[in-house]
């Protein structure tokens, strides 16, 4: 009992040190970078007030959100904290400017996160096209994948082909250094990560797990985190060089041997740092490979932050 007493207090510790390692690094470098004085007109079509025919595919910094499906996740004050990581819908997320789409299926095509369930896809999907019928030139990510420990979902490439066919931009290397004009009226880069079925090959309505990767460590460090995501998005090639979307993502998870468990206490500890995580690119050499960026809870800034520098980006100003 007493060691486990005293390695809490160290977690304890090692979780105030990098929380003032972080604040400290903010204080000291700031949060400038090309285009953080930028703030859209209308969230809900910025890619279209920046320009369809200036947005090329690989230049785009895609704000995105982590396990996208929670909001209604498990049961309320009871599961739900331990497993919600965005309190808004898809529909919501994608108004407020969220453009990547993290989804977690299981065999019966329910969202899920862990053992915990929540709707089904039709709802997402259902969100999905609601905002894509309201606009005219944004593009989504939609990222869908088997959870771990579930099978997947039978026949669902002909489900998802059947329920979004006239939206999906099929599979092609090429798509990179295209412009988002240069697609329409495709709207749709599906990303499908089955656990078991056969990816999808060139020429394909979906996008092989090889099209969408990151680097996920487990921790609830922030400052761990935070250069971890600074380490291995410098280890990529920029993103004029790339045939894939590369993600960070600026959060932070529970762990089992931590008394915290709720998401939201948790990710705080990181999610305000995403300002700084850009400027913090361009002071080390790396803001040319930042392309998808996500978080949990998402607001307003982060999706601005994003903006901000694709704005950047398409004026020649990085």
């Amino acid at each position: 009992m007493g060691a486990q007493v005293s390695k809490q207090v160290e977690r304890r510790k090692a979780i105030s040190v990098e929380k003032k390692t972080l604040y400290g690094l903010h204080e000291s470098s700031g949060t400038d970078f090309p285009g953080s004085t930028y703030r859209p007109a209308d969230r809900k079509k910025w890619m279209v007030s920046l320009g369809p025919e200036k947005m090329h595919i690989n230049k785009i910094v895609w704000p995105g959100t982590h396990d996208s499906a929670t909001n209604k996740i498990g049961i309320p004050g009871i599961t739900r904290p331990f497993a919600q990581c965005q309190s808004l819908s898809i529909y919501q997320q994608l108004v407020r400017g969220t453009r990547v789409i993290d989804i977690r299926v299981q065999e019966d095509r329910k969202v899920c996160h862990g053992v915990l369930l929540t709707y089904g896809i039709d709802v997402v999907i259902k969100d999905v096209k609601k905002f894509l019928s309201e606009t005219e030139s944004e593009i989504i990510i939609l990222e869908i994948r088997t959870e771990f420990g579930h099978d997947d979902p039978p026949e669902f490439e002909k489900y998802l082909e059947g329920e979004l066919g006239e939206f999906l931009i099929h599979q092609d290397d090429h798509i990179f250094e295209k412009t988002i004009s240069e697609l329409l009226p495709k709207r749709i880069i599906c990303v499908w990560k089955p656990r078991k079925s056969p990816q999808a090959k060139a020429g394909s309505p979906f996008w092989s797990s090889g099209y969408l990767k990151d680097n996920w460590i487990d921790t609830d460090l922030p400052s761990t985190k935070f250069e971890s995501n600074i380490k291995h998005l410098g280890e990529q090639q920029p993103v004029t060089s790339r045939k894939f979307f590369y993600r960070v993502e600026n959060t932070v998870t529970p762990q089992a041997d931590n008394p915290i468990l709720c998401v939201k206490p948790v990710t705080n500890r990181i999610h305000n740092y995403h300002r700084l995580f850009i400027a913090q690119c361009f002071s080390r050499g790396i803001a040319d490979r930042l392309q998808i960026f996500s978080t949990d809870f998402i607001e307003w800034d982060f999706v601005d932050a994003c903006v901000g520098l694709t704005y950047a980006r398409v004026e020649g100003k990085t």
